[in-house]
């Protein structure tokens, strides 16, 4: 019976594990389609906003109740990890708390901690779902959340419940058949969370509560790939990508917008038209100016949209929708992986990309939202993994005025302004010194 399930379970995680490589791969090859940037410079400051924003949570905190209960979440997944490790090994080698007799009273203690972190797991994903579901906190609540999107912030948080729950009640039932000294059943000490629900089982037979403990612990593990392989398609997928998002931000000055060579090459060589190349017969190749589809943004920005969790902190103190606007920077990041993953299915279907008719711009994010943006930096500066909205927003907008002409009227007589007066406001440069002559 145990070479069966040894089996079985090298086939499950087998097939687990390789389903969940290939989605990553897919998803790596989705974000190198975006435009070259190098985001390579200073290593040592790069890990220290590694270190303090993905897993310290830095920015968290300027909510202190959620950051909190994000916490205890962020580390009961990860460290409970190690003992899923043993469940791993028990399942590959046939073998039951392989880790108990080689570490003793340690052994105790680590599981006893897990299980605490469990139980604030468990708590504090049944309170997201209150302030998701029944207070409806404003941000969570918003019309770009409806359908799906709120569908798989619930049933996350949920099947963490599940997992947890699970976790619990397999070492509740492990120390019941300790007590009656079942075979392959090693015995430990009392955990710290289970040993005070093993009344539950009292009066159980040996067959029944293993029968219970192995139903938990195959249901645990199996949940575990199942939420493995939900995560690439789940805005939690922020769980891994949190780090190299964090890693890759970028380090210049925030409000620094990064001009376009050819733009500023264009107003060199008009006030210094000696500096200008001299003309070839063969028309240079014409280079898109900003970006109309999400090829023509940079691969950080791509990797932005997938490490977006979809927390709202950016749209909530967005001014422009704080003043009913329809821009939410949270939708602009959620719309431009939605456009990823539809082109990535495009390329996979069709082995390169065909022509769908469809782009970001217009298509999935309107000019109205666009044109609402101030460009006031409040998204960039709230969210927690350093993700960037605005940088979509003013290379859509680039794409929009210098491809398109598309630009209210008052930015096109600034524009013709600067253009021929070098300057915002309609006055000659030879006039420009004139009202200091004004009495």
């Amino acid at each position: 019976m145990h070479v069966v399930q040894q089996i079985l379970f090298i086939i499950v995680a087998a097939a687990a594990v390789y389903i969940f490589a290939r989605k990553v791969g897919e998803m790596r090859r989705n974000i190198l389609l975006g435009r070259d940037e190098d985001l390579t410079d200073n290593p040592g400051q790069r890990w220290k906003n590694m270190l303090l924003l993905a897993i310290g949570q830095k920015k968290m905190f300027k909510k202190p109740i959620p950051a909190f209960l994000h916490l205890a979440v962020y580390a009961g997944l990860v460290i409970i990890n190690a003992e899923i490790l043993e469940i791993f090994l028990d399942g590959i080698l046939g073998k039951h708390r392989l880790f108990a007799p080689m570490l003793g009273s340690l052994y105790v203690f680590l599981v006893g901690f897990f299980e605490v972190l469990a139980a604030l797991v468990l708590i504090s994903c049944v309170i997201f779902l209150v302030r998701r579901n029944i207070l409806k906190v404003r941000r969570l609540n918003m019309k770009e959340l409806n359908g799906w999107p709120r569908e798989d912030a619930n049933l996350i948080l949920i099947t963490e419940i599940v997992l947890m729950t699970l976790f619990l009640t397999m070492n509740t039932a492990d120390l019941a058949l300790q007590a009656q000294n079942a075979e392959h059943y090693t015995h430990t000490t009392a955990f710290w969370i289970s040993n005070n629900f093993t009344g539950i089982f009292a009066g159980m037979s040996v067959p029944t509560l293993i029968a219970i403990e192995r139903s938990c612990w195959w249901l645990h593990i199996i949940g575990v790939f199942f939420f493995l392989n939900y995560l690439p398609y789940s805005k939690h997928f922020h769980i891994l990508l949190a780090f190299p998002n964090a890693y890759y931000s970028k380090l210049i000055p925030q409000g620094e917008e990064k001009n376009m060579p050819e733009i500023r090459n264009e107003v060199l060589y008009m006030m210094e038209p000696d500096k200008a190349p001299a003309a070839t017969a063969e028309p240079a190749e014409h280079k898109r100016f900003g970006a109309k589809d999400v090829t023509d943004l940079s691969w950080k920005s791509l990797l932005d949209a997938y490490s977006c969790t979809e927390c709202g902190r950016c749209t909530s103190v967005c001014p422009a929708n704080m003043t009913g606007k329809k821009l939410s920077p949270r939708k602009i990041m959620m719309d431009t992986r939605d456009r990823l993953e539809e082109v990535g299915k495009n390329i996979t279907a069709n082995k390169e990309f065909k022509d769908d008719g469809k782009t970001l711009l217009n298509d999935y994010i309107t000019v109205e939202e666009l044109r609402a943006c101030t460009t006031c930096q409040a998204c960039v500066e709230a969210c927690p993994v350093m993700i960037d909205p605005l940088s979509i927003i003013t290379e859509l907008r680039r794409n929009l005025v210098m491809e398109e002409s598309n630009a209210p009227q008052e930015w096109n007589l600034m524009f013709g302004n600067i253009e021929n007066n070098m300057a915002p406001w309609k006055f000659s440069p030879d006039d420009r010194d004139a009202w200091v002559n004004e009495g």
